[in-house]
């Protein structure tokens, strides 16, 4: 039987793919929207778009598990397709940017039009979503109860299951106020309800890391869970809480979510030292952390390397472990017969400064920069 001639053709670089234990030099070829073959010298025909990327990374199609793209109808929005083409991304999961009361909006007029662009929300428990977050003016979506309607939330995630990936929270001083916990508990009712995963924001207390990390089921997601004192998962002598490591052994994942003010790079040794490592890296990329110290996936990825991850490990949190956190296994690959994306980038030696959310600076002569993104199994610019 004859094969389809490939579309398109990745040639010669080092392709990282850790749902296949893959990490070697070889080529991808693309057929018909999808990854068609992995494979050294592969033929390509007379129409066949071939690239020829030694010295380069292929990956599949990133994806970041924290951003918030709700663009142009929040305060707190950035653009989607901007981001794929500068950090190499195929899929932004939306931290409950929307909630019920806006959600319409946002898949009609943002995550339909970016598309092949890959937007997956969480919808908020909120029912405005996260409708104040500027440098000028910052307004918890939880501080106020009567926002906070189970019903709503759950009648509008029924209607749009078909994109919806979970539900999101925020609690914390400056999230939820005075509400303490209770939003918290009523996000994880709705998400129990509609069998989805709970991503829980955490900033400052009240409540507390044990609050929030003692309520996390198998499969919710922590995010920010690397982030500086206070609710800090690491001891101040070093070592990881109790509480922290018993939600992993519970299965709970656990997640960067850099954004302007939740991961610190003292907590980050702290941790890596520990042995417990990241389970998802994802940027939190908004309006007030876009220009630093988040700035992208990409840009992430690279700071948890010089930190002292592998290659591996990084691309690994930002692929097939984020596809799991978000229950969908047919992306985060390059096996044939999954969608054609995949992410290419450079590893340079170049001198370069990375800054975390308290200002502390790390220099290094490693940067990651983005050469590429396939996409429905073409190269998109």
């Amino acid at each position: 039987m004859n094969q389809q001639e490939p579309d398109l053709i990745l040639r010669g670089a080092r392709v990282i793919d850790p749902s296949q234990q893959l990490d070697r030099v070889t080529d991808v070829a693309f057929a018909s929207g999808k990854v068609s073959a992995i494979g050294d010298a592969l033929a390509a025909g007379p129409a066949t778009d071939v690239r020829e990327l030694k010295g380069k990374i292929v990956t599949p199609g990133l994806i970041d598990l924290h951003t918030h793209v709700y663009w142009g109808g929040t305060s707190i929005g950035v653009d989607a397709v901007a981001l794929a083409r500068t950090g190499a991304t195929a899929t932004f999961v939306d931290a409950g940017t929307a909630g019920p009361g806006n959600f319409a909006g946002f898949r009609k007029h943002v995550i339909e039009p970016a598309l092949p662009v890959r937007i997956l929300p969480l919808i908020n428990l909120s029912f405005a979503g996260i409708f104040a977050f500027s440098g000028t003016v910052m307004v918890g979506e939880c501080e106020d109860l009567r926002l906070l309607d189970m019903r709503e939330c759950l009648r509008v995630a029924r209607d749009n299951l078909d994109l919806i990936v979970g539900v999101k929270v925020r609690v914390g001083r400056g999230a939820s106020g005075n509400s303490g916990i209770a939003p918290m508990d009523m996000a994880l009712e709705v998400a129990e309800e509609l069998g989805l995963p709970l991503m829980a924001h955490l900033d400052h207390p009240p409540p507390s890391r044990m609050d929030v990390m003692s309520r996390l089921r198998k499969d919710d997601i922590l995010t920010h869970c690397f982030r500086p004192f206070p609710n800090a998962p690491s001891m101040p002598g070093g070592g990881v809480r109790p509480e922290v490591l018993a939600a992993r052994e519970r299965g709970v994942i656990f997640d960067i979510g850099h954004g302007g003010g939740s991961c610190g790079f003292g907590t980050s040794r702290a941790m890596l030292a520990a042995g417990f490592k990241p389970d998802v890296i994802s940027s939190d990329v908004h309006v007030l952390s876009i220009n630093g110290p988040a700035f992208d996936l990409l840009q992430t990825l690279a700071k948890f390397h010089v930190l002292g991850m592998s290659l591996p490990e990084v691309v690994a949190c930002a692929t097939v472990n984020a596809a799991r956190a978000i229950r969908r296994p047919d992306i985060g690959t390059l096996k044939p017969g999954a969608p054609g994306e995949a992410s290419i980038f450079e590893v340079l030696d170049a001198a370069t400064e990375y800054r975390d959310v308290l200002g502390e600076v790390i220099h290094s002569n490693t940067a990651f920069q983005a050469r590429g993104l396939v996409l429905d199994g073409r190269w998109w610019t």
